[in-house]
């Protein structure tokens, strides 16, 4: 099933539901991309990474994380402050990890969305 996006300014229904997501997920927490996605039951990763990558500012896009953990490239440091000011877990960087940025701590910080009522239907 392709996604149509609409007129111009206007969010596609699949990018609606992606933020309405990220605008869930509690502050020190995170969602990995396929976690949106399977969440939603509905498109995968890179469907989710390209609607937060598109339209993904207006919401706690740092909530929303690379399976590894890996702070989004480009937004490292933006991304550092808000877990810091969140206190979501983070695990040291290796010293081979280039600039030596943690990771979020996936173990720790990754949210299942069950602690809100069931929003399924």
């Amino acid at each position: 099933m392709s996604e149509e996006s609409g007129p111009a300014g206007e969010l596609p229904a699949y990018a609606e539901r992606v933020l309405e997501v990220a605008e869930l997920i509690p502050p020190g927490r995170v969602m990995t991309y396929g976690d949106v996605a399977e969440w939603l039951e509905e498109g995968g990763p890179r469907q989710v990474g390209r609607v937060m990558a598109l339209y993904g500012g207006a919401v706690p896009w740092w909530r929303v994380v690379r399976a590894d953990g890996t702070l989004l490239p480009g937004h490292e440091l933006r991304a550092f402050d808000h877990y810091r000011e969140e206190s979501t877990p983070l695990r040291e960087a290796s010293r081979a990890a280039e600039g030596h940025l943690p990771r979020v701590d996936m173990k720790r910080a990754r949210w299942d969305g069950q602690t809100r009522t069931e929003a399924h239907d």
